[in-house]
């Protein structure tokens, strides 16, 4: 690979953007291929299919091989729960970076998330330094508008891939009330999952969180590419 190209590849890894190292096994020669240069590249359909699947491999009679760069998925809990405790450790085995922001340090506490990534902060000062992106998910818990409403914003004004909030429809819609008067679309907020997680018949924390988890790896590997999302995007 060539310095310049290695270059460009760090910086895309650095950023948290997807990207493809397409590869002419015959020449050697490579170029990459970044998620928001494939639409229209003659590479569309497998460099998508490849980005949705994180799987890098040759591509069917050619000499191309397609190697797959995507930032590591990161889940993102506001409020360090009951919920949150049985949550982290099983997104944690299914490959996700998992933080837990909650300023109130009766509940984030070391010993009540032993190795975890925890911050005991507001969300708006832990977002400040580790912005969200597309290949975030993010689960508010807390029940407490203060806490869960900012970072909810900033969700879906980023476009993280997966959002959703624990309450009753009766909570979210008050909650649906005061992202309208912050300035969301509803369509924006009707990207919100709530009630939170598959509906498995969840009643435990425990099972709550398996209900979460299952919604948050759908949604990341059904989650729409850099291309059907640019209809979406507006200065909201």
């Amino acid at each position: 690979m060539h310095l310049d190209l290695l270059r460009e590849l760090n910086v895309e890894r650095v950023a948290r953007r997807a990207c493809l190292l397409v590869t002419d096994l015959e020449t050697g020669e490579s170029r990459l291929l970044r998620e928001t240069e494939i639409a229209g590249d003659a590479l569309e359909v497998e460099a998508e299919k490849a980005l949705r699947s994180g799987k890098s491999g040759g591509l069917e009679g050619s000499d191309l091989f397609l190697n797959v760069h995507l930032p590591p998925p990161r889940l993102l809990v506001i409020g360090a729960v009951h919920i949150s405790q049985a949550l982290a450790p099983m997104a944690a085995l299914a490959g996700f970076h998992v933080e837990i922001i909650d300023p109130r340090t009766a509940f984030a506490s070391v010993e009540r998330f032993p190795g975890a990534d925890l911050r005991a902060e507001w969300p708006e000062i832990a977002l400040g330094e580790r912005p969200l992106d597309p290949y975030t998910a993010v689960v508010a818990v807390t029940h407490d508008p203060k806490i869960d409403d900012r970072p909810l914003i900033e969700a879906l004004r980023t476009g993280c891939f997966y959002v959703g909030a624990l309450g009753s429809r009766k909570t979210h819609a008050r909650r649906v009330e005061r992202l309208l008067a912050a300035g969301l679309p509803q369509h924006r907020i009707d990207r919100i999952e709530a009630p939170i997680g598959v509906d498995i018949g969840a009643s435990t924390p425990a099972e709550i969180a398996v209900a979460i988890l299952a919604s948050v790896i759908s949604a990341f590997r059904k989650r729409k590419m850099h291309a059907e999302r640019r209809g979406e995007m507006d200065p909201a």
